[in-house]
């Protein structure tokens, strides 16, 4: 199986992260032996469907997941010689934010209504810094100013409902960023915006991320948004990593059924002509058995007996790519060595 040294060069170093859910119809498997490593100043695209365990992964990381019902049921998370998942929640809290931020999927209900944009940006500033209310304010204005927004020393004391959708997202990077973290994780971020805005959100952090040389983990559905940002991309599926390749590699030859499926339900503008875009047929797994085949032969076009029998490891078949499947797309027959 891929991945199962550490690599000393990552700056975060997961290793079979499994996640459970305990819930009235039984046990959900959310998650079921991630792996992968963060290297120093990347964007690791991390993409799949609703469901696929993209945001649970990265969220119980931090245990920001509510435990119960969750429960981590296995694997570490190396950051900085320290494993996140074994830490007491005083020391989680003293790496949450100030050495990981972390970017919400919706701007408009992670700001909490009724305290000011700067009381929200400047906790982190307080808890983990410990400026003077001085310092803190003018540090709060520096960050929305890096973020775009306008007279940003007046708009402290503005509260959420008077900043837009776009300008909502921004603070909310802002305060990701507010004590400069090694890491980022952004889970789809711009999901809730109309596409002018998400441009500017997804310029906004390739400017960040060259100014401040962080690591960042971006969580998406769409493979779109991360073509142009990524190092390198992650697809997940049944709680599963299918498919992991550098971003050119990846979607110049994808080799997993399902990264293909989700390639070609992209319009593109290279193609001439009234090409209808493919869908995925059928219905994402049922996570309440434990997996004990590929989770995507339901689904999967090219799915044969073994398929049903066994699920596949991740293995690699060019440089840095790996991918989780029995049959060889491109050969026609089932990969050699299985």
């Amino acid at each position: 199986m891929a991945l199962t040294s550490l690599d000393e060069s990552a700056i975060l170093q997961v290793r079979d992260i499994q996640i459970r859910f305990k819930t009235q119809e039984g046990t959900v498997h959310a998650v079921n032996g991630i792996s992968f490593d963060l290297n120093e100043g990347e964007l690791l695209g991390v993409v799949g469907e609703s469901g696929s365990g993209k945001s649970v992964t990265m969220m119980s990381l931090l245990k920001l997941l509510p435990m119960p019902p969750a429960e981590i049921a296995s694997g570490e998370a190396l950051f900085n010689g320290r494993d996140l998942i074994r830490l007491s929640d005083e020391e989680l809290r003293r790496v949450r934010g100030r050495e990981i931020g972390f970017i919400f999927q919706d701007p408009m209900t992670s700001l909490n209504p009724v305290l000011t944009v700067g009381y929200q940006l400047t906790e982190h500033l307080r808890r983990h810094l410990g400026m003077t209310r001085s310092q803190v304010r003018c540090r709060a204005a520096e960050l929305l100013a890096l973020v775009g927004i306008p007279q940003a020393e007046a708009r402290l004391d503005d509260y959420p409902h008077q900043f837009s959708g776009g300008m909502r997202q921004r603070v909310m990077i802002a305060i990701a960023l507010a004590c400069d973290p090694k890491v980022l994780i952004a889970d789809e971020p711009t999901t809730a915006l109309d596409v002018t805005i998400q441009a500017q959100i997804l310029e906004l952090i390739k400017q960040l991320r060259q100014e401040l040389g962080m690591s960042i983990i971006w969580i998406t559905h769409d493979l779109g948004v991360v073509a142009g940002m990524a190092n390198r991309v992650m697809v997940m599926y049944g709680g599963f990593v299918v498919e992991r390749a550098g971003v050119s590699e990846l979607y110049g030859n994808p080799q997993h059924p399902y990264t293909r499926g989700l390639l070609e339900s992209l319009p593109r503008l290279d193609e001439e002509g009234d090409e209808h875009l493919q869908g995925i047929e059928g219905q994402p797994p049922n996570l309440l058995s434990q997996p004990s085949s590929c989770p995507f032969a339901p689904r999967c076009p090219y799915a044969f007996e073994r398929c049903t029998e066994e699920n596949p490891l991740l293995e690699e078949v060019g440089d840095g790519h790996e991918v989780a499947c029995w049959w060889d797309i491109d050969g026609g027959v089932p990969r050699h060595g299985r």
